[in-house]
């Protein structure tokens, strides 16, 4: 597997990973937290324009898709329940959605954003059981709940840091 910046050519893939994602959420007991429109074309849009997006690809397909960046994140500023690891700098992951295809693309790409910057912070919704068993595989900790932005809800906070020599 290898990961890729994304680009605008690859919206339509990137709009049908999302729909599987969605539906997969759905039948797996979280229907609400992309609902039917998230993400929407005009973040991937934005996110892809921003130079923050990537693909991870096997054998020219697309196994998965996330946002990272290291600029840090407005409803991270504000933990409640628990406490961030640390203060430093940190890469935030969203949007992460595998197309299911190869097994272990999610932990790729996790641990690939982790190596970009060796602190590492995601959030998700309580109901994402299948992100929060990964997350804990990978050895991501709880932190706490944090609230986002524009009244959208609360979301389950989690953290790594590679482990300093």
């Amino acid at each position: 597997m290898e990961i890729r910046q994304a680009n605008p050519a690859d919206l339509p893939a990137l709009l049908t990973l999302y729909a599987g994602a969605r539906h997969f959420m759905a039948e797996n007991g979280n229907p609400t937290q992309w609902g039917t429109t998230l993400p929407t074309r005009e973040m991937l849009e934005e996110d892809i324009a921003a130079a923050r997006f990537y693909i991870c690809e096997q054998d020219g397909g697309i196994a998965a898709a996330f946002c990272f960046h290291t600029q840090g994140d407005p409803p991270y500023r504000t933990i409640h329940d628990g406490a961030w690891l640390d203060d430093a700098p940190y890469g935030v992951v969203h949007r992460i959605a595998s197309a299911r295809t190869v097994k272990g693309a999610g932990e790729f790409c996790l641990n690939w954003c982790l190596a970009q910057c060796g602190n590492v912070r995601i959030d998700t919704h309580r109901n994402n059981r299948p992100m929060q068993c990964l997350l804990r595989k990978l050895g991501f900790v709880y932190c706490g709940i944090i609230d986002l932005e524009n009244g959208l809800g609360e979301r389950l906070a989690y953290q790594k840091r590679m482990e300093q020599a």
